[in-house]
């Protein structure tokens, strides 16, 4: 019966999270074309303009005040239920939580940390840049305004431009952005095109932002999108430094300088489930020992037929998982059984061809 070590559906998840990068050769970094800085800056300029239009309390500003007037949820009730889940398609948490979920299981298969490291960089400048915008402009939204016809900048608010819209924009174009092929990446664009559009217009119908404040967080979420490539070095430094810190806590743990709380729970991470020990111990494992194949020309001096008889070379240590050495079918002892395995009959003891017994009876 064999004794084989059966890994464990953890143990395979370590095991391949073991292994070294190996990105597919047709997926390609993204770089910073001249069509791409060309729609970068005439995307940053349409920020500007909308930046400006507000500040100076423009045309746009008016637009915001009508439509608020105007108040779409009262228009068509009917669909403010359906709107109030489609909203949540722009918040940051339960959105990030699913691409983040859904690009781990990215980075498992293609053995690099790539599309976890490139949400996270993006996520971190969409923060940054809107939190930034947002604070120092302080615009109140539709449903605290204080004054007709005021764009109510400096008040303390915080919702220009809109973080639902430059949120949907970044979470739901990073996976176009980190898709494989070419149709792939098309079809995601599209996608992720309606549900930012949509969760903006959403937005407005529920009185929560002005149309300015859509439109420019539209433009915030396409700028991080396109200047993505920027930071691809940054990317690839930051998944080389992982790594090396792997390397560096195995090095310890191989080294005894690490505590046993803390080795007994890095090692099956680092180990691939106990592989990453048994490579390290092939070499210094002794051989198992041959059981002899005939027991009773041991016993009469006669070598065993799968004892070494120094004539060939060494046999090398067979590795297991198991922590006792497994022998194969061909090593066995083989057991023959002592005497008839049939109970003895006190009436069958004479010799073959004699006459039996008569049996004695009524």
């Amino acid at each position: 019966m064999r004794t084989d070590h059966m890994l464990t559906r953890l143990e395979r998840v370590f095991a391949r999270l073991d292994r070294e990068p190996e990105r597919p050769a047709h997926l390609q970094t993204p770089r910073m074309s001249r069509h791409r800085v060309v729609l970068l800056g005439s995307t940053l300029a349409f920020y500007l303009a909308i930046v400006v239009a507000v500040l100076t309390t423009s045309w746009l500003v008016r637009l915001d005040w009508q439509i608020m007037f105007f108040r779409p949820y009262e228009q068509w009730p009917q669909l403010h239920a359906f709107l109030d889940y489609l909203v949540v398609l722009g918040q940051r948490g339960p959105t990030a939580v699913m691409v983040a979920a859904w690009l781990g299981w990215r980075s498992w298969r293609q053995h690099t940390l790539r599309p976890l490291i490139t949400l996270g960089v993006a996520l971190l400048l969409l923060n940054v840049t809107v939190g930034a915008v947002k604070i120092g402009l302080g615009r109140l939204g539709p449903h605290y305004a204080t004054e007709i016809g005021s764009a109510e900048l400096f008040a303390g608010g915080d919702i220009f431009p809109s973080g639902h819209t430059a949120n949907a924009v970044v979470t739901w174009g990073i996976l176009a952005y980190l898709a494989s092929t070419v149709v792939t990446r098309r079809v995601l664009s599209v996608v992720s095109a309606v549900v930012s559009l949509s969760v903006g217009a959403t937005t407005v119908y529920l009185g929560t932002h002005w149309v300015s404040d859509v439109l420019l967080g539209w433009t915030a979420g396409l700028l991080i999108l396109l200047a993505l490539p920027w930071s691809e070095p940054l990317v690839a430094r930051a998944e080389a430094y992982v790594f090396e810190l792997r390397e560096l806590l195995r090095r310890r743990l191989e080294e005894g300088r690490v505590s046993e709380p803390v080795a007994a729970a890095l090692t099956p991470l680092l180990s691939a489930g106990g592989k990453w020990q048994l490579r390290r111990n092939v070499e210094a494992a002794p051989a198992p020992a041959a059981a002899p194949a005939n027991p009773q020309a041991q016993a009469a001096g006669q070598p065993a037929a799968n004892a070494p008889t120094g004539h060939g070379p060494t046999p090398r240590p067979v590795a297991h998982l198991t922590t006792r050495p497994h022998v194969i079918r061909s090593e066995r002892t083989p057991v023959t059984p002592a005497g008839s395995r049939r109970p003895p009959h006190t009436e069958r003891t004479t010799a073959r061809g004699a006459p039996a017994r008569p049996i004695a009876g009524g």
